[in-house]
């Protein structure tokens, strides 16, 4: 088993001036309610990094981590339904679009799926813009543990064609079993430069 993170909240920014200066930062993308809060909370092992909400929708701004060594972690807001008004989720995405563009330290988006009912249009149209703009991101499958046994296959197999990937380029993870956190976290400390 890997060790934990060492994430611990730094600020909030609705602007890239608002961020602190880093040697390096992973940035997480995903609809709302995909898990991102979870997931974080996976990767430190501690149940208070970020907030989990059951309304989606909460993180409104870029949410800061450091990750020790000089290094941080970028939590965006997420695309998609959230219990927030319309003029404050148009807001989100050229918060988001200028925050990945414009981030010089950024050395990978973490592209977050929800694994049990695969992508939506959204995160296909996320992903064809990461790509549009040449910048490196990874698909996490988030959920695991909701797909059952006997689809597993099936549903990642489906879910890497429909990323236009191969299954082997998907990191599946379960927040509440533990599965692929110690991949995902090596694979952080990776992009991060941080020792393993």
């Amino acid at each position: 088993m890997s060790a934990p993170l060492d994430l611990n909240f730094v600020t909030s920014a609705s602007t890239l001036s608002g961020l602190p200066e880093t040697d390096a930062e992973v940035a997480i993308v995903g609809r709302s309610n995909v898990g991102k809060s979870s997931l974080l909370n996976a990767l430190g092992r501690r149940r208070k990094v970020a907030h989990v909400s059951k309304t989606p929708g909460r993180t409104q701004l870029l949410n800061c981590y450091s990750a020790g060594g000089g290094a941080t972690v970028v939590d965006c807001p997420g695309y998609g339904y959230a219990a927030v008004s319309k003029a404050t989720r148009a807001g989100w995405q050229p918060m988001i679009e200028g925050y990945l563009r414009d981030r010089e330290p950024l050395t990978m988006v973490m592209t977050l799926v929800d694994g049990e009912i695969g992508p939506t249009k959204l995160d296909v149209a996320m992903l064809s813009w990461l790509r549009q703009e040449a910048l490196p991101h990874t698909v996490v499958a988030t959920k695991h543990d909701k797909v059952k046994a006997s689809a597993r296959e099936r549903r990642k197999r489906d879910l890497a064609a429909a990323c236009q990937l191969v299954r082997s380029d998907v990191v599946w993870v379960s927040a509440v079993t533990g599965v692929g956190i110690d991949r995902l976290r090596d694979l952080t400390r990776l992009w991060l430069g941080l020792p393993a």
